[in-house]
């Protein structure tokens, strides 16, 4: 069995150490047996249409708007996700994957319509620590992170938000971020599959047909105890 990776534009998409969700891809499927190829592309070339999992990470105001405006004029995650990719966009990266997002005046900017999501800017940054509830329909535990942007993102009818805030701004609606099919956008920073090591095996699930093998604790699963504990808000009465 072997896995595709795609990690778009990290020469505009990469901040906050994004990349590490890629690394934790790799190194979770080569531990179950899954050959790994990662293709790097940058802003410059073409997006390949044989990539299993697609991965964009964030970025500032400027690189997104490019980003955006290459990715629609080059096509090819759309037709990626037509054909059954999957793909996890964080930040900047989520933003894109929706109908709409704003710029660094809020004013409209068109993605790419892969989910039913429209962003703009909030009145708050929102920076810190994240905790949320995942939706029941995932199977996955809480997940932890953390955030800094000042977007606010509504979701259509047929997106469902990932998760229910515990701790943190997220959407700004009292959830974070969205799914639809075999995508998934999330504001979580951390970087987000590093610390929520069972996203990570979703991801790998979607993409190779699952399930996949459970993997004996590691050093991920300690990481994400130790953010859980250190964030969660404290018991009342």
């Amino acid at each position: 069995m072997s896995l595709r990776v795609v990690w778009i534009y990290p020469d505009l998409l990469s901040t906050y150490g994004d990349h590490g969700n890629v690394l934790i891809l790799e190194r979770r499927a080569r531990m179950r047996g899954i050959e790994v190829e990662t293709v790097h592309v940058r802003s410059d070339e073409r997006v390949p249409l044989q990539g299993d999992i697609y991965l964009m990470g964030g970025g500032e105001d400027r690189p997104q708007i490019l980003a955006a405006q290459r990715l629609r004029n080059d096509g090819g995650l759309n037709k990626a996700v037509a054909a059954g990719a999957t793909v996890l966009a964080v930040c900047a990266g989520y933003q894109i994957i929706g109908q709409e997002f704003g710029d660094d005046q809020d004013r409209p900017m068109p993605g790419l319509g892969l989910i039913e999501a429209r962003s703009g800017r909030g009145q708050v940054r929102g920076v810190g620590e994240i905790v949320a509830e995942v939706d029941t329909q995932l199977g996955l535990p809480t997940l932890t992170g953390f955030e800094n942007h000042q977007g606010v993102t509504r979701l259509g009818p047929s997106a469902r938000p990932l998760a229910r805030t515990v701790v943190g701004v997220g959407n700004g609606d009292g959830t974070e971020g969205a799914f639809y099919g075999k995508i998934v956008g999330t504001y979580l920073h951390g970087p987000a599959l590093v610390r929520n090591p069972g996203l990570a095996d979703l991801l790998i699930a979607w993409a190779t047909g699952g399930p996949v093998r459970q993997l004996p604790p590691s050093w991920a699963d300690r990481l994400r105890e130790e953010r859980l504990a250190a964030t969660r808000p404290a018991p009342t009465g």
